[in-house]
């Protein structure tokens, strides 16, 4: 079975030079189009759901839809040479598009053209785009419009405009662009957190090209992290969307913008059913900031998180799996000068619940550096409040669960099923650690829950371990679980072991 992989949604180079070939920029002499208010559109999709069962959402498009635009970015590929490239197959004469990727882009494999060895190529890429004031504000994504040498706007009278990349955030993968125009239709913006899960939603864009497409479909889930991405609580839905829809506006059924169109969950590169979106009020926030300053600041904690369960949730005397469990401080941070440690589980962060590790990257990103956050733990089996100074972002880790290994040999503690040393001199000084043992075999629970040889034992239920005899002891006094915190190469991840 293929991988499924997660694609943002800018289209194939080669599509884009097909399907917009024909495009002249420059026609500003066009009758600007007529804003259409809300009161005098067509009925609006939930008035018409309300008469007939079904939803139509031709209100929608004709009030928004002029709103919605196609962008074009183009840039210059440094061509190294006209031969044939090693890893590319050679397109068969004889398929119907040999003729007309030979005359305007080069035969894919051949490199071809009139450049010659060493040319500059353009290549372009398509996505979508909505206004958000009348005075040439648009927002899109970041990847629609990153390292582009000329943004072209195409509104859909047929307008075209060269376009000014106000800024652009690709953490939140965030773009805002600026036309020179007036009196331009714009979208109504909403407020996705009073959506919810299973209500109708509309996508316009452009996909493949295909200006002002429509699709539908319905609110899957919210607040979904995804991998690599983990300062967006993204909104999940089952809306058709596909290459070139990237950076258009997801509507409800009010006519209001919730989210911007970002990425597809897929085997082949097509629409599979999951589609994401950025929360208008997270894209919003970033709009203005990129507006006034050019830039996004977000805070940190220096921590590294991972997720909890109910194993883990046992080892640390907690009711439930809830929170974000500390598996690593970083020395110096913020977080280290508050004194929060490894095996603190995160329960709040200023009165606000961290119901998970996926919902605090979000939350501490949304702090000000500079300001203080309350900051809740679960310590040993207790609460705990500590007070942590913001500081500014410049990387984060989350680490992942996911720790299976190979399964050793024989153990010296039965119970857990490892055999351990302790760290040598070097070996701390190699790997900055001040205490820790090695494990030198492992099977048995140790080995199910993916402990390998090579790992180093930091602690157990949080507790630092110092010695072999140590160990024995706290596994020995241990419930039916423990968690114990490991460094693997240069990462420490707390991993949940059933004694049981």
């Amino acid at each position: 079975m293929k991988a499924k992989i997660l694609t943002r949604s800018a289209v194939a180079a080669a599509v884009a030079v097909a399907l917009s070939a024909g495009y002249v920029a420059g026609h500003n002499n066009v009758p600007a189009p007529q804003v259409i208010a809300p009161a005098q559109a067509a009925m609006m999709p939930a008035e018409a759901a309300a008469k007939t069962g079904v939803p139509d959402f031709s209100g929608l498009v004709e009030t928004y839809g002029p709103a919605v635009v196609n962008i074009s970015a183009k840039h210059l590929v440094k061509q190294t040479s006209n031969r044939r490239s090693q890893n590319q197959v050679p397109m068969d004469p004889d398929d119907p598009f040999y003729q007309f990727f030979k005359r305007f882009g080069g035969v894919p494999g051949f490199g071809g053209g009139d450049g010659g060895p060493g040319a500059d190529r353009p290549s372009e890429g398509l996505g979508s785009g909505f206004i958000v004031s009348s005075d040439g504000y648009i927002l899109t994504n970041a990847h629609v419009v990153d390292n582009a040498n000329v943004v072209t706007v195409k509104l859909t009278d047929k307008r075209e405009y060269r376009a000014k990349v106000i800024g652009s955030d690709k953490q939140s993968d965030v773009a805002v662009l600026k036309i020179d125009a007036k009196n331009l239709p714009t979208v109504k913006i909403g407020d996705p957190n009073g959506s919810k899960v299973g209500q109708w939603v509309v996508a316009i864009g452009s996909p493949y090209g295909f200006d002002n497409t429509v699709t539908s479909g319905i609110i899957s889930a919210k607040s979904r992290a995804l991998p690599n991405e983990n300062y967006t609580p993204f909104i999940q839905t089952d809306v058709p969307v596909n290459p070139g829809n990237s950076g258009g506006p997801l509507f409800n059924l009010q006519g209001e913008v919730i989210g911007i169109n970002s990425m597809i969950y897929s085997q082949t590169g097509g629409f599979q059913g999951l589609s994401f979106a950025i929360p208008i009020n997270e894209a919003i926030k970033v709009k203005d900031a990129l507006i006034k300053t050019g830039h996004v600041d977000r805070g940190r904690l220096g921590v590294t998180v991972q997720a909890m369960n109910q194993t883990l949730a046992n080892s640390f005397g907690m009711n439930s799996p809830q929170g974000a469990l500390v598996s690593s401080v970083e020395p110096g941070g913020p977080a280290a000068k508050a004194g929060l440690q490894p095996g603190d589980v995160i329960t709040a962060l200023n009165g606000v619940p961290v119901t998970d590790s996926t919902s605090l990257p979000s939350q501490v990103a949304g702090l000000s550096p500079g300001s203080s956050a309350k900051v809740q733990v679960w310590r040993d089996k207790d609460s705990k409040e500590l007070t942590v100074t913001v500081g500014a972002l410049k990387d984060a880790k989350t680490a992942s669960a996911d720790v299976n290994g190979d399964q050793g040999g024989a153990s010296q503690d039965a119970r857990l099923g490892v055999a351990v040393r302790p760290l040598t001199p070097d070996e701390k000084q190699q790997a900055s650690l001040s205490r820790g043992l090695v494990v030198q075999q492992a099977n048995g629970a140790a080995a199910s829950a993916g402990i390998q040889p090579g790992d180093v034992i930091l602690a157990v239920n949080g507790q630092p371990v110092t010695s072999v005899q140590q160990l024995k002891s706290m596994v020995s006094h241990a419930g039916d679980s423990i968690a114990l915190l490991i460094q693997r190469d240069d990462a420490q991840i707390f991993v949940p072991v059933d004694l049981g």
